[in-house]
């Protein structure tokens, strides 16, 4: 009798902010051909809240206490920077990774206009989240009703405090990781929409060209919720390099 071949590990981690319930319309294409492991970060969802002055570092290392060896990591905005930090300082976990609208090395304009944003959440936490709203999907959307009300009730749900903690590692770590980048040895993709004002299409063409033999590719007519937005057209990207590369470690 032929002993049941185990199923790839397909490890998601959402953006700030959000919680493990972004990922619903996705999971649906990965399973049941994937193991699907939904990880929330320190400070959302379910999780404890995240300390003044929390670091990539230490969102990263909370990441990793909940990881087996040999996933096929996908993150997801600030998602893709704890995943990026992974790759880079625990490679013994990291079958390979996918970067989803990540931000990479801001210009100083860019820079600027996170730390307006950062600034904002501070002084008027709902007013930051209906703009978020209305940056993630703006008029014409395709994305359900009940889906933007889940996420503006996911983003209202926040401790502020724990919020900016995170939002700071958010502004402020692709600064951190990215000398790092070119020390990544895992096979690494990077994806993003075409209309994504704050992960752009040239930051993952930066991000390509940080880490070593990693590729890219952006999604037309899409912008930052792409996991919600186009589903299975992320769903056939990530499958299609994680069968490419499954072999490679």
């Amino acid at each position: 009798m032929t002993a049941a071949v185990s199923r790839a590990r397909i490890t998601l981690i959402h953006g700030v902010g959000l919680d493990g319930s972004m990922w619903g319309p996705l999971r649906e294409f990965l399973e049941p051909d994937y193991d699907v492991q939904i990880i929330e970060l320190l400070g959302h969802g379910h999780r404890p809240n995240a300390p003044e002055g929390v670091t990539l570092a230490q969102l990263a290392a909370d990441v990793a206490d909940q990881l087996e060896p040999g996933t096929h990591l996908v993150g997801f905005s600030l998602g893709a920077l704890v995943a990026q930090h992974l790759a880079r300082f625990r490679p013994d976990l990291v079958a390979s990774l996918v970067s989803v609208g990540s931000v990479c090395a801001r210009t100083s304009e860019e820079h600027a206009a996170v730390m307006t944003r950062l600034a904002a959440a501070g002084s008027d936490f709902p007013a930051t989240v209906e703009a978020s709203i209305r940056r993630w999907y703006p008029e014409g959307t395709p994305v359900p009703a009940d889906r933007i009300e889940s996420t503006r009730e996911v983003l209202l749900g926040n401790d502020p405090q724990s919020f900016l903690a995170c939002y700071r590692v958010f502004a402020t770590a692709d600064a951190e990781i990215g000398p790092e980048l070119a020390l990544i040895t895992v096979p690494s993709h990077a994806v993003t929409g075409e209309f994504d004002p704050g992960s752009t299409p040239e930051m993952s063409a930066r991000l390509a060209a940080a880490i070593p033999g990693c590729t890219y590719s952006v999604v037309s007519g899409t912008r930052h919720m792409m996991p919600v937005e186009r589903p299975q057209e992320l769903a056939h990207t990530l499958t299609a390099f994680i069968k490419e590369h499954s072999h490679v470690r």
